[in-house]
């Protein structure tokens, strides 16, 4: 869908230089138009390349709090969170514990670690589902909660205002844990509230399992 949203605007910037081109007379918006998609196309390369040495640091830095036990200690400190965002899954549960790291990753910036973890705390989660062609409220309260997630770390995006010249880059670390807070309150408020509407509730009854079948 996003390609198909690009080449609209693609289409659509080139088609209307076109047409100014044609009212004028002049091929001077043409001319811009090629020129903005050589310079951008450098400035992203530079942005990329810039980016390089800094998520080289940032992940060595998040390899050693993952090493040192950093997150086996916000992992254990979420836990009795953990238990109550998600009654329907046993504390002891492996999808609880990959549910655990996967937030604590975010939370430190490690999105390559956190994926995998994603990945694997709803393979388990699916294990607990009765009713296997719907999610389950945990389900959708984890992908609430992964996407929302708060970030205490924002790598990338400190990254990205180095590459580009800023020159505080960590001056957002304040606006987005505040921002990812409140995004992550209204994100489990909300899956929480729409999981008790009879509207979203699956029968996840052994009949209704036994009919799915």
């Amino acid at each position: 869908m996003i390609n198909v949203v690009w080449l609209f605007l693609i289409v659509v910037g080139v088609g209307v230089a076109m047409i100014n081109s044609i009212i004028s007379g002049d091929l001077e918006p043409l001319k811009e138009i090629t020129a903005s998609a050589f310079n951008m196309s450098k400035t992203s390369i530079e942005i990329a390349i810039g980016l390089i040495g800094l998520m080289m640091l940032w992940l060595g830095l998040m390899k050693l709090a993952e090493e040192s036990g950093l997150i086996s200690i916000l992992a254990k400190m979420l836990k009795p969170i953990m238990t109550r965002l998600f009654p329907d899954v046993p504390a002891d549960h492996p999808a609880m514990g990959a549910m655990i790291m996967n937030i604590a990753a975010n939370m430190l910036g490690l999105g390559n670690a956190a994926t995998p973890l994603g990945l694997k705390a709803m393979m388990e989660l699916q294990k607990l589902n009765k009713n296997q062609e719907s999610a389950t409220n945990a389900m959708a309260t984890f992908l609430a909660l992964n996407a929302s997630s708060v970030t205490i770390i924002p790598s990338t995006v400190i990254g990205i205002r180095v590459a580009t010249g800023s020159a505080d880059p960590a001056r957002v670390i304040g606006t987005i844990l505040f921002a990812t807070t409140c995004s992550t309150i209204v994100a489990i408020t909300l899956a929480k509230l729409l999981g008790r509407m009879k509207r979203y509730k699956v029968d996840s009854s052994p009949q209704t399992e036994q009919q799915n079948r």
